[in-house]
């Protein structure tokens, strides 16, 4: 299974394609969210993922007059937090040109029917579905119109709203990415459960990836292992900076060192066809053992298993290939503590 995600294919026997997401750690601030894209690139992140809200279509009136007095609040209310984190349709498409100028894709996760109408006037690439909105039919059947690759969340879903999520986009798609999550921030190690990946591959047969809300990389690197073709964190300038995903996200140092470890993960898991690199030809001499006389033999003798032990060098028989001088008769005198070789023997 491989879909093609901006420029570079993704799936089985392809590198873990690493999303940075951008989220809203740039609290609203256009020059933050380029300096969040240029660390993305600088550390060799694939993509670099936004949010878009239009708030009229996600608040009801109570919901965005509810007073908001969170130590991560941009507003009094909560409608006024949420409107001081969102960037206009310039604004984004500004860092849709900017990410397309590094060679970055830009893509979002459009939580409405406009915010999904916006992304397209801006031709985004793909799209990401946030796992509360599995349940958000019109916004999941304007994605589906698009007809382009969806990763879909999976923290605060159940079996049921997966299989209605997959029902709208089109079961049948070979370009829909399952991501497993814990809508937790940040999230405890111990509910991470990576296996679940393995599950939402064999029950919907689609690609599958992991959504890493905990803290550190250790998470995501094991997910690697585990077959996440595609891994999405948070990142940030600083975990300092006001803002609720703010602690939970990586700063550059911790993003660059995933992505290494990352690399370095798959490049060990190598080939499943058991080699022996010939690298090691010199220590296996050295180190390996040889059937060796346990005493001095004599001319004229007949070679019994007694006469023999294992000892290095490893260049000589080994104890399997013992049946090839057993019951023969010694051309001349060995030593003991001799490597035993096929030309002391008659035919």
């Amino acid at each position: 299974m491989k879909i093609k995600l901006g420029k570079k294919l993704v799936g089985d026997g392809e590198p873990t394609f690493v999303i940075a997401e951008i989220g809203q750690n740039h609290n609203g601030d256009i020059e933050l969210a380029k300096k969040l894209i240029d660390m993305a690139y600088d550390c060799g992140a694939d993509a670099v993922k936004f949010q878009k809200r239009d708030i009229p279509s996600e608040l009801t009136n109570e919901a965005y007059n509810k007073e908001y007095n969170s130590p991560n609040s941009f507003g009094k209310t909560y409608g006024e937090h949420r409107i001081a984190l969102e960037l206009n349709e310039s604004e984004h498409k500004q860092l849709k040109i900017y990410a397309d100028s590094k060679g970055i894709p830009y893509f979002c996760t459009p939580c409405d029917v406009p915010s999904v109408e916006m992304m397209e006037r801006l031709n985004v690439p793909f799209y990401k579905v946030a796992s509360r909105d599995l349940t958000n039919i019109p916004t999941l059947e304007a994605i589906s119109k698009t007809g382009k690759p969806v990763i879909i969340s999976t923290g605060m879903a159940s079996y049921e709203d997966i299989e209605d999520a997959l029902n709208t986009l089109g079961r049948d798609r070979d370009d829909i990415i399952i991501l497993q999550c814990i809508s937790q921030y940040p999230a405890d190690m111990n509910k991470v459960n990576l296996r679940v990946m393995e599950t939402y591959k064999s029950k919907y047969g689609k690609i599958v990836g992991f959504s890493d809300h905990t803290p550190g990389i250790i998470a995501s690197v094991a997910a690697s292992i585990l077959g996440a073709s595609v891994i999405e964190k948070h990142i940030t300038l600083s975990r300092a900076i006001k803002g609720s995903d703010q602690a939970g996200s990586l700063e550059e140092p911790g993003l660059r060192k995933m992505i290494k470890y990352i690399e370095a993960a798959q490049e060990a898991l190598g080939s499943a066809e058991k080699t022996v690199d010939p690298a090691t030809n010199a220590a296996k001499v050295k180190l390996a053992r040889s059937l060796t006389s346990s005493r001095d033999l004599t001319k004229g003798e007949i070679l019994t298993e007694d006469m023999l032990c294992l000892k290095s060098p490893g260049d000589g028989l080994l104890w399997r290939d013992r049946d090839l001088v057993l019951g023969k008769t010694l051309m001349k005198d060995v030593p003991s503590d001799t490597t035993i070789m096929l030309s002391d023997f008659g035919d």
